[in-house]
């Protein structure tokens, strides 16, 4: 069990960010993470450890942008390490950030599928860099430079097809925007809400409605088995 989020402001989302990690740390006492995304440059910071010992107050002011994505980790697999506390991050293609809650059961599987036929490099043991792989893998299978919705739903499809297992995943693409989607069997717990601002309506994915409610956010609904909900930049 892990707590996972994600905001599409028009403010910085950081300290949003902390205070959701905050209410979901009864799913993960772990490690903790936050990446915010500025004019498309990434800002990451996470740890082993409690969300009020990974960030202090310098720590937050260089996590600036109006997206991001957080994660409270549970290890269920790999190992304790640092370099699997979460969000994980792939250069190729976009830069694509993930937060994972759940477990694939084909893992074995999809590594050697990633190594041999995708041509991936995989630096942990976790089964939440592999399907980040997966999915960066579909999309890049598209070849294009610009994104669009229906690209990024294909991508999940691909995702629902090659992973097996419980998954609710957000992943923040830079400049585009933040996705949310679950596996076909609505395993682990997902949904969005939103709230408004002087400046517009503003969107958050998170594990459960907790997290919507410390910052004022309205519960649209769960995010359905099998379903992806994307919130454009």
């Amino acid at each position: 069990m892990c707590g996972i989020a994600g905001i599409v402001s028009h403010q910085n989302v950081n300290q949003d960010l902390y205070d959701v990690l905050t209410v979901l740390q009864h799913r993960g006492q772990d490690a903790a993470g936050i990446v915010t995304c500025e004019n498309g440059r990434l800002h990451l910071r996470k740890d082993n450890g409690l969300a009020r010992d990974v960030f202090t107050s310098e720590q937050m002011v260089k996590l600036k942008g109006h997206m991001g994505i957080a994660h409270a980790r549970y290890p269920t697999a790999g190992c304790s390490s640092s370099s699997e506390a979460q969000p994980f991050y792939v250069n190729s293609p976009f830069g694509l950030t993930l937060a994972h809650n759940g477990n694939l059961t084909n893992t074995e599987q999809l590594k050697k599928e990633l190594f041999i036929e995708d041509q991936r490099h995989l630096n942990t043991n976790s089964d939440s860099e592999v399907l980040l792989n997966i999915f960066a893998h579909e999309l890049q299978q598209l070849g294009k430079l610009e994104l669009n919705k229906d690209d990024i739903f294909k991508a999940v499809q691909g995702v629902h097809r090659r992973c097996k297992g419980a998954y609710a995943v957000v992943i923040m693409i830079p400049n585009i925007g933040i996705l949310g989607f679950r596996d076909p069997y609505g395993i682990r717990p997902i949904i969005f809400g939103q709230r408004q601002s002087e400046q517009g309506t503003e969107f958050m994915i998170a594990s459960e409605s907790v997290a919507l409610d410390v910052l004022g956010f309205e519960l649209t609904r769960d995010i359905a088995p099998g379903e992806a909900v994307f919130i454009e930049k």
